[in-house]
């Protein structure tokens, strides 16, 4: 797998920082249970074995971060699981070793280089780089940075707020470990709404996957991109745009989310950059009506 691969959209160029492809150990029905069974059929020539192994029938997903360079300067969109985090109800990425560091300084970022964390929202797989240990002590990993999270999520996911969540307690111990540290050094800035962070990038509420979950749209030149964060895990939601995955707290306000921007990516020929796609990563799509197709891949590899 190739640890660094960049495209350049308009302005701003964009490099894809892998931290792990592989399984996330469970099969179609169950990780994306609306999806029908006839989808992941009639697309098996292309769907296996880059997004399902067909040995074993698990779908395979990818941990990475967007590294964006707009504007002189350096943003990271999510940070993955991270290493040596204790995850005792998610066992696939707990006290994990991965030379995460190493690919984004291969791709030419320092942790003090970086002046932008982006977590699109805070589950387990993309807060984990927040923190690193140091002293048996979790600290901010990139020292310069401002970490914007969505409140919504920041407020959700705190334990004094003892919130409901279809996670169950999937997401122990990180807000503690990958939230926390960077609040207390006072890196983050929560913000609500709509958050302009320069001239090409917005980001922008997208409820449903989590209360705060949100989409970061890039606009340059003539180019267009939406990061989507875990608006899709497969492509086989663009085929079947209402189906959610398992992970999904508002499952209408989730599909509604996801038509909807699905929409706006077809309508301005915006390249969908979800987070967690292997292979080439992001896609452009068709609308016919309300459905929805795949037209082209991205040039990652």
């Amino acid at each position: 797998m190739t640890d660094i691969n960049t495209i350049q959209l308009g302005d701003v160029s964009i490099t894809r920082v892998w931290e792990y492809y592989g399984t996330v150990e469970m099969t179609p029905d169950v990780f994306l249970p609306d999806n029908s069974a006839r989808v992941w059929a009639d697309n098996a020539g292309w769907l296996q074995p880059t997004f399902l192994d067909p040995a074993t029938n698990i779908v395979n997903s990818a941990i990475q971060t967007w590294l964006l360079r707009s504007e002189g300067r350096t943003i990271l969109i999510d940070t993955g699981v991270g290493n040596h985090k204790e995850r005792p109800y998610a066992p696939v990425w707990s006290h994990r070793e991965t030379d995460f560091l190493g690919n984004l300084a291969r791709a030419g970022v320092r942790p003090e280089d970086v002046d932008i964390v982006v977590n699109t929202h805070l589950h387990i797989d993309h807060v984990g780089w927040n923190t690193h240990l140091h002293d048996r002590e979790w600290v901010p990993t990139f020292p310069n940075a401002t970490y914007l999270m969505p409140r919504a999520d920041f407020d959700f996911w705190n334990p004094a707020n003892d919130s409901p969540t279809v996670l169950g307690r999937g997401n122990q111990n990180v807000f503690e470990d990958s939230v926390v540290p960077v609040h207390q050094a006072g890196q983050t800035l929560l913000w609500e709404g709509v958050h302009r962070i320069d001239g090409n990038l917005l980001l922008e509420a997208a409820p449903g996957h989590t209360p705060g979950s949100s989409v970061l749209t890039l606009t340059s030149g003539t180019d267009r991109a939406l990061f989507v964060g875990d608006l899709m895990h497969s492509p086989v939601q663009v085929l079947e745009p209402d189906a959610n995955s398992c992970f999904c707290e508002d499952p209408a306000a989730a599909a509604a989310t996801r038509r909807r921007l699905l929409g706006w990516a077809a309508d301005h020929n915006a390249l969908v950059v979800p987070a967690h796609f292997p292979g080439a990563g992001a896609l452009e799509v068709t609308r016919d009506g309300d459905r929805f197709g795949i037209k082209d891949w991205a040039a990652f590899r």
